[in-house]
């Protein structure tokens, strides 16, 4: 089993590693948390996992290395643990939105082997949607990789110059669904369910549209047309929700979450 570091157990790092544990390809054992305050952690270690508040030391022993750290510390990070990195034998991954794989290398080594990753928080529960790409990471490297995210949901490998509109669609893009979720179940409330029960309908509701698209590998217009009747309620639903700009404001939101990821590391 190949050894694990997490760098910046925060929410997407901990997902994966809850993700990884729950999928069984990994043992909390062979995982390791870095953190700068280990209190934060006190749960995870009790749970088996290793954990440390210093980066350089939990990177010596990993084969696989995760950053998770926010864009803006990017570069001390970088910088604490250049010194631990044996380039010949480490995979480094980052999932850092806006960084490049050349970003890494140049403040590491040329020749590292790096993979940037973009999961989503759903990877907690084995469901992320997660892309993946490199500029010179090997077959045998990418295919562990997609192992790795495979066990917690699906993965596509993409150009790498499509990872950011990729974190806009796929990781933003989790919380997108989520406020339309709460949209419906507030438009249930109005029209007579309780709050709990709006909640659960609206979201099993969402999950049957998606489970449609990829279980019968359908179109949304294919799917939308079977519910919508000649000056029938569906159709006069969306007709509205279009008049107030609802696939535009979709659209909208993940081109301006696009552009804020791409300028979201600044070299310091």
């Amino acid at each position: 089993m190949k050894k694990l570091t997490i760098i910046g157990s925060g929410n997407m790092g901990l997902a994966l590693a809850k993700g990884l544990v729950k999928s069984g390809l990994y043992k909390a054992s062979s995982i390791t948390l870095t953190r700068r305050n280990l209190g934060g952690l006190s749960e995870y270690a009790s749970q088996g996992f290793i954990t440390s508040n210093n980066n350089a030391e939990a990177v010596k022993d990993a084969d696989i290395i995760v950053l998770a750290v926010l864009p803006q510390q990017v570069n001390k990070v970088l910088d604490e643990v250049k010194p631990s990195i044996n380039p010949e034998s480490q995979l480094f991954t980052s999932v850092v939105s806006g960084v490049t794989c050349k970003n890494i290398k140049e403040k590491l080594y040329p020749n590292l082997q790096v993979v940037r990753v973009m999961p989503n928080t759903a990877i907690a529960i084995q469901q992320s949607m997660t892309c993946f790409a490199t500029d010179n990471a090997s077959e045998e490297n990418l295919s562990l990789v997609k192992e790795m995210f495979d066990t917690v949901g699906v993965s596509i490998q993409i150009q790498e110059e499509l990872m950011t509109s990729a974190t806009a669609l796929c990781a933003c893009g989790i919380a997108f669904f989520l406020r339309s979720i709460r949209a419906a179940s507030q438009g249930g409330v109005e029209v007579g369910f309780h709050a709990h029960d709006a909640l659960m309908m609206a979201a099993q509701t969402a999950k049957g549209a998606a489970d449609l698209l990829l279980q019968l590998a359908s179109h949304p217009e294919r799917e939308i047309d079977k519910v919508t009747s000649p000056k029938g309620c569906t159709i006069a639903g969306l007709n509205e929700m279009e008049h107030n700009g609802f696939s535009s404001a979709m659209i909208k939101g993940i081109k301006t979450s696009a552009k804020i990821a791409g300028e979201l590391y600044v070299k310091e």
